[in-house]
């Protein structure tokens, strides 16, 4: 069986990078008909939020992003360290004193020397009597020994992937205060949660490399890796400083529909054309890894609200009856309403505006050349109801009573009464009044 994870930190909020991973695990769970498990890293306490917990669960929720099950970091903490005791059992396990300074100096004496910044595994080399030294003063941290061969993999979207682990620095598992970091609790939870499938960032490739050997030093087998591109900016630029602005939190708010954000993620980066796409398992059946690229992605988030208009356009009213009648429009109204506003809203909270309109009338947009035209126009207008033939009956009494035609005619009296310049049908328009346009002031 499939089975993928989607592993958020619950120490903010989730932004538009994290639901391209999520997505494509999410999609290779459900179009092979198996497991996608939501897995909690909150190993570390003081930045791990339950109120981030709750708003992970609620994106993904909204999304449509059903998980089969939960899992959380933080109640795996005797696995990882029983993982622990392996590894040191092993011999691939080594504990370390380097400061942060420390390594800093060393990194950069490598680096004016003209070598790779790799740990020189001094630590290896202190006896006994040092390292009961050393713990008297400092919390040591602790190393996984790689093996300095080349780790290779197939991976899904880059292809096949050598790097030599000789220019790679033992990864650090486990820190000086005990916190077990991701490296190893993802390794423990991938090899024992049975993960087939995992997909990420391609800024995870070298930490892939190294979680492939301290698999194999526990006794697992490495699922099958792929990682996608990064995103970008529109112009190219990096979106790490833009990620606050692009939290899905946000993105719901703005009213951009989860159709639209899941069909454009679910293609963007690919060789496939971005398509709407009418739920998640249409998007499933159409989702293909091996089309996707290396480059890096550009992503607009203007982009959204285009195909949030096109998806809403493609509801039936029975779609979005809720949203209509929260509104206060009478239910005998609604299909008229939705048939009238959907193709001139861009966000369901559009309506709200055309319904104002339409109970309540609009403050009119009059020229000042085009006061006392529309004074006596609004006089040869009756009151309500009206029907789909007033317009075409009123224009055509304005006509005849003004001598004006076509645009110097239709406009004014368009803008007079909805107050603005574009907008549905003037016929269907007038349908809908609840009354008599108003006067101008």
């Amino acid at each position: 069986m499939t089975i993928t994870r989607f592993a958020p930190s619950p120490t903010g909020y989730l932004h538009i990078g994290n639901l391209r991973t999520a997505l494509f695990n999410y999609l290779i769970a459900r179009k092979s008909g198996g497991q996608f498990i939501l897995r909690l890293d909150d190993t570390d306490p003081e930045r791990s939020k339950q109120d981030y917990v709750d708003a992970i669960k609620t994106d993904l929720e909204w999304l449509g992003l059903t998980w089969d099950r939960v899992e959380r970091q933080s109640d795996r903490l005797d696995r990882y360290a029983q993982a622990a005791e392996t590894l040191r059992q092993a011999g691939r396990f080594y504990e370390c004193f380097e400061t942060p300074t420390e390594l800093d100096l060393k990194r950069k004496k490598q680096l004016n020397m003209g070598k790779p910044p790799v740990y020189d595994r001094a630590a290896l080399n202190l006896s006994d009597a040092e390292r009961v030294r050393l713990r008297a003063e400092r919390a040591g941290h602790w190393r996984f020994l790689l093996e300095q061969h080349r780790i290779e993999w197939a991976d899904g979207i880059l292809g096949d992937i050598s790097i030599d682990a000789a220019s790679v620095s033992d990864p650090v598992l486990i820190r000086g205060d005990g916190q077990v970091l991701y490296t190893l609790a993802s390794v423990v939870d991938d090899i024992e949660m049975g993960v087939t499938h995992i997909v990420r960032g391609s800024d995870h490739v070298t930490n892939t490399a190294t979680q492939i050997q301290i698999m194999q030093a526990l006794g697992g087998t490495p699922p099958s890796f792929a990682h996608h591109s990064l995103l970008t900016g529109p112009q190219g630029e990096a979106l790490s400083k833009r990620l606050g602005t692009l939290s899905l939190r946000d993105l719901r708010a703005q009213g951009v529909e989860p159709m639209a954000l899941l069909s454009l993620m679910a293609r963007l980066g690919s060789s496939q054309p971005v398509e709407i796409r009418a739920d998640l398992a249409e998007i499933a059946e159409g989702f293909d890894l091996s089309q996707f690229g290396s480059a890096p992605t550009k992503f607009d988030a203007d982009d959204l609200f285009p195909l949030t208009a096109r998806y809403l356009q493609s509801l039936p009213v029975q779609a979005v009856a809720a949203d209509i009648a929260a509104l206060g429009v009478p239910e005998t109204l609604a299909p008229q309403f939705w048939g009238v506003v959907r193709d001139n809203i861009t966000t369901r909270a559009d309506m709200a505006g055309w319904w104002d309109l339409f109970r309540d009338g609009a403050t009119p947009l009059v020229d000042d050349d085009d006061r006392d035209f529309i004074a006596q126009a609004l006089a040869l207008l009756p009151a309500p109801p009206y029907s789909a033939e007033t317009w075409a009956t009123w224009t055509a009494a304005v006509k005849e009573a003004t001598g004006r035609k076509g645009k110097s005619l239709f406009m004014p009296l368009r803008k007079a009464v909805t107050g603005r310049e574009k907008g549905p049908e003037m016929a269907d328009v007038m349908a809908l009044l609840q009354q008599k346009p108003g006067g101008v002031a």
